[in-house]
């Protein structure tokens, strides 16, 4: 057992499974055949577990962010952002059922560090939708609304995405951007 990285693989599970506050620190130790005295060798408190999760997490997110390259058509670098995020959310189920549920559970601090985080990963969908909307690609008359429009179609995915389903990341991250093109292009203001 790799202790601390097996620790956090079985609380990921938990923690999505159960909630943060439904998990004991002696059902996370009895999961991992260990007890709790030795799972206390190995970790602060279960609050620094949440933490590790939700921060790895956001880190992802905001880290696939900023790798895509400025430079690409918006098209593409939207494209991108849409196949990232649903990627980490495929792939890593339940950290981010963990992020997106039990980050709230984190001490004030921790929680206005999670929101800067979560702040810039945002900022990088709104740059791209803005300079859509300045360069006459997308037909959106707020831009922070349509933002948070397109993150919020994406985070729900979480609740319903199957590993195992017929449909691969490849085959979802396109349609979900075919829905979000045609929301971000439709011209159906309101008098």
């Amino acid at each position: 057992m790799r202790h601390k990285a097996d620790i956090l693989i079985m609380a990921r599970k938990l923690f999505s499974q159960h909630g943060y506050h439904g998990t004991s620190m002696r059902e996370l130790a009895r999961s991992l055949d260990l007890r709790e005295a030795t799972l206390y060798a190995h970790i602060i408190s279960k609050e620094e577990i949440l933490w590790e999760i939700v921060h790895q997490a956001a880190h992802a997110f905001l880290s696939h962010a900023e790798a895509v390259p400025v430079d690409l058509p918006l098209e593409e670098q939207l494209e991108r952002l849409v196949y990232g995020h649903l990627r980490i959310i495929t792939y890593e189920r339940h950290a981010t059922t963990v992020f997106f549920n039990e980050w709230r559970c984190l001490s004030p601090e921790r929680q206005e560090k999670i929101k800067e985080l979560r702040d810039a990963y945002e900022a990088c969908f709104q740059r791209v939708i803005e300079e859509g909307a300045q360069r006459g690609l997308f037909q959106v008359a707020d831009v922070r609304l349509a933002t948070l429009f397109v993150l919020s179609a994406l985070n729900w995915v979480y609740q319903w995405v199957n590993p195992v389903r017929k449909l691969t990341i490849k085959q979802l991250a396109d349609a979900y951007f075919v829905f979000i093109m045609q929301s971000l292009k439709a011209d159906v203001s309101r008098d």
